[in-house]
């Protein structure tokens, strides 16, 4: 890791932190947001790390996988990362699944939290 830019190695530090926390119990994500944070999922909007985690806690499934099939990071101009992941997801019994998934992260007194977070899964309607 350490030929990596460290924006790359942050980003992926904290992509592997918020999946494992996600797959094993998404009601401590709150940890990583701040109360100035906004979540996109699947269109919807919620602001805040209350309204963030009561949203990612109500999902409708008791247990879920993740696996990442690729992810990029950015340094942006103001000292923020910018992570966009791409994966599958098993969730229950629910068939395979694949998701995009963006984050903004942001150095605020030495930790890095998300700021920004965009969700979809990958449907396709081609009907």
């Amino acid at each position: 890791m350490g030929d990596k830019p460290i924006w790359e190695q942050i980003g992926s530090s904290f992509v592997q932190h918020y999946y494992q926390i996600f797959d094993a119990d998404r009601t401590q994500l709150g940890a990583i947001y701040i109360d100035a944070s906004c979540l996109t999922w699947e269109g919807q909007q919620f602001q805040g790390k209350a309204a963030i985690v009561e949203k990612l806690s109500s999902l409708p499934f008791q247990k879920i996988q993740h696996s990442i099939t690729a992810q990029d990071h950015q340094p942006t101009p103001d000292s923020c990362i910018l992570s966009m992941v791409v994966g599958q997801l098993k969730a229950d019994e629910d068939p395979i699944m694949g998701f995009h998934q963006m984050f903004l992260l942001k150095n605020i007194n030495d930790a890095w939290v998300c700021t920004n977070d965009m969700f979809r899964l990958a449907l396709h309607n081609f009907g």
